[in-house]
């Protein structure tokens, strides 16, 4: 039997769960290769390798952007050389849990725009979701392929004290970051081919062919290849990066509004050989900027009559506008709620405790607490406009405090958790840092999640921000045989 691996030069945050080894500092056992890898080899090598590390991205292109006010910046993606390993026992019960959750969601969404039984029913309050900046009155009486409306969705995990992982928040909308996930992969491959040829590591190469699959079921014309495109506001949006990575890994045509057009409620892609009829957008623009016929007048990013396609069943929309609905702050709190309603389940993942600021005993406490709680605005994203009440300054609560009393809806309360940690490559010795992850859950015929997801790490020390246009990095996320 082999020795156990201790980690006596690495040191976990007190009372966090630490990815990679126990309290004793002995390497978990789905982390044996890295550990033995890290012991062998000390920080010197690991910095050896992140600088080769480096030079591949570098090499590669992969940048996202950040916006300022003076100027849009665009930088070299930040991933962290230690990976972070999950093991397949564990991810196994959160994968299930996912693909429940969204299967709900979508029964969800899907009843607001139509029957509207579970607001009957009382499980979720009417003004809650129907007056709802995300609820959008012009999707009402529409039923896409499927019966499905968040057909991409990238739900935020964390890991509490315990090592249990629990949902932080659903991304239905256009949720970003799976591009990084498989350029992750990429790298990590050419940077450290003896731990890929050591381990069994879960593959998410496929990932591309899953999505195309996906939005291929949804298209009107079955008895046809379906002609797909990925629409994109263009090269000044952030995640412009992902939007060609993904048009290229599907062979898909990566389009702006100005290629499309809709004639007799059908659309059509400009092409060189005259006009196409596209079937599937797998839409990289906000909701409300799809449309100026529907939604905002003002859109120099929409295509003119869309909706109207949609609504006749001539063209699909991924994610359908209206999905947005569901990834209100407000709304998780009664996703636990919702499982029940629609599935007859209990959830196989939980949520985060979380205070409604509308419901006034809530509210009370969570004005009592703010030194305790973290708060968040209910339609925010990207980690702005939060408060870490037991970071923030007496100003910064009495702001938050008066904002909650001025709009009770607009915000929820959360206690402030100890998020898991992993060994980080900091100033060239591996510290703990706290980290997320962002798995993405595709549905459309079927239901498909990926085998892990975007890890996402505040590379400050003690920060809880992991977003990249914060000063957050990434890691790749290894989903090894083994249990927890």
């Amino acid at each position: 039997m082999n020795e156990p691996i201790v980690l006596n030069a690495y040191r976990p945050y007190p009372g966090c769960y630490d990815e990679l080894v126990d309290d004793g500092c002995q390497a978990r056992s789905q982390a044996t290769a890295v550990a033995r890898f890290i012991a062998h080899n000390g920080a010197d090598e690991l910095v050896r390798r992140q600088a080769q590390l480096d030079s591949t991205i570098a090499a590669m292109g992969i940048s996202f952007t950040v916006y300022s006010d003076s100027q849009n910046i665009d930088r070299a993606w930040p991933l962290d050389v230690v990976p972070r390993v999950i093991s397949a026992t564990d991810w196994e019960k959160t994968s299930n849990g996912l693909k429940q959750r969204l299967q709900a969601l979508n029964m969800f969404i899907n009843d607001l725009y139509n029957d509207q039984k579970v607001i009957k029913d009382k499980i979720i309050p009417g003004e809650l979701v129907l007056k709802s900046k995300n609820f959008l009155a012009p999707c009402q009486g529409i039923k896409p392929a499927h019966g499905v409306w968040a057909h991409i969705c990238g739900t935020d995990l964390v890991r509490d004290e315990l090592g249990r992982f629990l949902v932080l928040e659903d991304n239905l909308r256009v949720p970003s970051g799976v591009s990084y996930m498989l350029e992750n992969r990429t790298v990590m491959k050419r940077v450290f081919p003896e731990l890929f040829a050591e381990s069994t590591i879960g593959p998410v190469d496929n990932y591309p062919s899953r999505l195309w699959e996906m939005l291929a079921s949804l298209s009107p014309r079955q008895d046809l290849t379906p002609v797909v495109v990925v629409l994109t506001p263009g090269i000044y949006n952030s995640a412009y990066f992902e939007h060609s990575f993904l048009a290229q890994q599907m062979g898909c045509q990566l389009v702006e509004n100005v290629d499309l057009y809709v004639d007799n409620d059908i659309v059509y892609m400009r092409t060189l050989q005259g006009p196409q009829r596209v079937d599937v957008i797998y839409r990289r623009v906000d909701d409300v900027f799809i449309d100026p016929e529907v939604f905002r007048k003002d859109s120099t990013l929409g295509i003119p009559g869309v909706i109207r396609a949609w609504r006749a069943g001539n063209v699909a929309i991924a994610n359908a506008p209206g999905s947005g609905v569901a990834d209100d702050k407000a709304v998780y709190a009664f996703v636990p709620d919702i499982i029940r309603y629609y599935l007859s389940e209990e959830s196989l993942i939980e949520n985060v405790p979380t205070y409604l600021c509308m419901d006034e005993k809530q509210r009370e406490y969570v004005l009592a607490n703010l030194d305790k709680l973290v708060v968040k605005p209910a339609n925010e994203s990207g980690g702005y406009g939060i408060l870490i009440g037991p970071r923030a300054n007496d100003e910064e609560r009495a702001q938050f405090a008066t904002a909650i009393r001025e709009n009770p809806r607009n915000f929820i309360a959360q206690p402030t958790l100890n998020l898991s940690t992993a060994p980080t490559l900091c100033d060239e010795i591996l510290e703990p840092r706290h980290l997320d992850l962002r798995p993405f859950i595709l549905q459309g015929e079927s239901v498909y999640c990926t085998t892990g997801g975007l890890s996402r790490v505040a590379l400050r020390r003690g920060s809880l921000v992991v977003n990249s246009s914060q000063g957050g990095g990434s890691k790749d996320t290894w989903i090894v045989a083994g249990e927890g």
